[in-house]
């Protein structure tokens, strides 16, 4: 479509603003709700993996082979998804992820059921893992293509100014997605049905979801709204028509923004530096995912420490709100908010590291534990939602809306390479020199990430003269 069309009169100005305001509830709720489903299936498959070990025979090899493979292409799937979702129709994208989701485990369904591990130990497991490969590809499409769609909608300064906190309560879709599929898994087995129910039951919600998606409406111009970053593109072009009028050289209608390269998203300035810390963060966020349990039983049992850990997990939904509002209210220094939040986890990593061996009481680990998935959760959720947008902001970029998935999803998945690196590192440390060396390594991580976004964070501390706001 053109983006030509001008934009004349106050009243044509308050008619796409009312437009706009009106269809962004439902593209929150869409993309909401799609994020939400990618979690409720990722998370269904993890609740059950007690029953695919011992009901279907799959060793914890294969399971941990499925989990690596998962890893691998979901951070693959997020640097190519967010591409495919500024070059083609990030609907489109989002509703293949979502009906590919499902369809995927369906496919695990039909191998428990004509029990392929049974018929053939090569088959079974080849088979399993080429599902599970595809099935990360497919998850990886919410992140980077639904933070474009949020990006495309809640483009007006009211939605600027408040970018954190909106995106803040956004992120607590997977949060959700993974309490509902605890709870689905729970009602499942305890009402004695086959626990293959647990996979088809997700399964089923995404393919219903992507019908849904797919007559989701991208973006606010696809319906005749002209939005600011529109506006700026049509300057942009007519002052480029005139510069080439002047020299006797005509102009081809324009055609919508060029999607931008992977080079182009590095040169946008920070976008490398927060791929790198933010998979920093994300190595600390997946050491605790993974290993806390772990770690919680040494001094509990298996109920209570899984019980114990589930509060960091809890405590990680608040922290995007917390950390996106209190940004807004400092004028969008997300940064600066960002690396004050990392220092406190680094005091509550070292109150860890000096009490691993001799234990902490159930309290002051509840309490503990509750902190530090406020600290943790909130800059992971921030980085890949607000932060992301301010960047795609860049003036450098103005006024072209098909670079917020790219950027979302180069920092996604290059912090997705780097935590899953880190995360072989935990193992032996653990097992060579006892847990405080892991939670050094933490500390080390974490710091490390934090000095990444050392130039950013003095820009926003000292921002240069007459300068309002440090957003991008």
């Amino acid at each position: 479509m053109s983006e030509t069309k001008p934009l004349v009169g106050s009243s044509e100005d308050a008619e796409h603003f009312r437009r706009l305001k009106a269809y962004q509830p439902w593209a929150f709720f869409i993309t909401f709700g799609g994020y939400f489903m990618s979690h409720f299936s990722r998370k269904c498959y993890s609740t059950v993996k007690r029953p695919l070990q011992d009901l279907a025979h799959y060793s914890p090899l294969v399971l941990s082979e499925m989990d690596t493979i998962f890893m691998a292409t979901y951070a693959a799937g997020n640097i190519i998804n967010g591409k495919l979702g500024d070059t083609f129709d990030p609907t489109i994208i989002l509703a293949i992820g979502l009906f590919g989701s499902g369809f995927c485990l369906l496919l695990i369904n039909v191998a428990i059921w004509f029990d392929f591990e049974g018929i053939s130990d090569t088959f079974g497991v080849t088979f399993i893992d080429a599902v599970y490969f595809l099935f990360g590809f497919f998850q990886a499409t919410g992140g980077p293509v639904g933070t474009a769609v949020m990006g495309n909608w809640f483009c007006d300064p009211e939605s600027i100014k408040n970018r954190g906190t909106i995106f803040g309560f956004w992120t607590c879709h997977q949060y959700l997605g993974d309490i509902t599929a605890g709870l689905c898994t729970s009602l499942i087995l305890s009402l004695k049905m086959p626990y293959w129910w647990a996979l088809t039951i997700p399964a089923l919600c995404n393919i219903a979801w992507a019908f849904l998606t797919a007559q989701l409406i991208a973006d606010p111009l696809n319906v005749g709204i002209i939005t600011p970053e529109v506006k700026i593109r049509q300057e942009k072009m007519e002052a480029k028509r005139k510069e080439l009028a002047e020299k006797g050289e005509g102009m081809d209608e324009d055609q919508g923004p060029k999607p931008i390269s992977y080079m182009g998203a590095f040169q946008i300035p920070m976008v490398a530096q927060y791929a790198l810390a933010f998979g920093f963060f994300k190595l600390t966020n997946y050491v605790l995912f993974f290993w806390l349990p772990y770690f919680l039983g040494k001094h509990f049992d298996d109920i209570t420490a899984n019980l114990i850990a589930l509060l960091y997990s809890v405590g990680m939904m608040p922290g995007g709100i917390i950390v996106g509002y209190v940004s807004d209210i400092f004028g969008g220094r997300r940064a600066v908010v960002i690396g004050a939040f990392m220092c406190a986890l680094i005091v509550l990593l070292s109150v860890f590291a000096a009490k691993s061996e001799s234990g902490l009481s159930p309290v002051t680990l509840l309490c503990l534990l509750g902190c530090m998935g406020i600290l943790v959760g909130g800059p992971n959720n921030i980085i890949t939602s607000a932060v992301a947008a301010d960047l795609a902001s860049h003036p450098s970029v103005r006024g072209n809306n098909k670079s917020l998935g790219t950027v979302t999803g180069l920092i996604n998945g290059c912090g997705s390479i780097t935590a899953s690196i880190g995360l072989l590192a935990v193992g032996p440390l653990q097992e060579k020199y006892g847990w405080g060396s892991v939670w050094f390594y933490l500390i080390g991580c974490t710091a490390t990430g934090t000095l990444l976004m050392g130039t950013k964070i003095y820009a926003e501390l000292f921002p240069p003269a007459n300068t309002p706001s440090v957003n991008v």
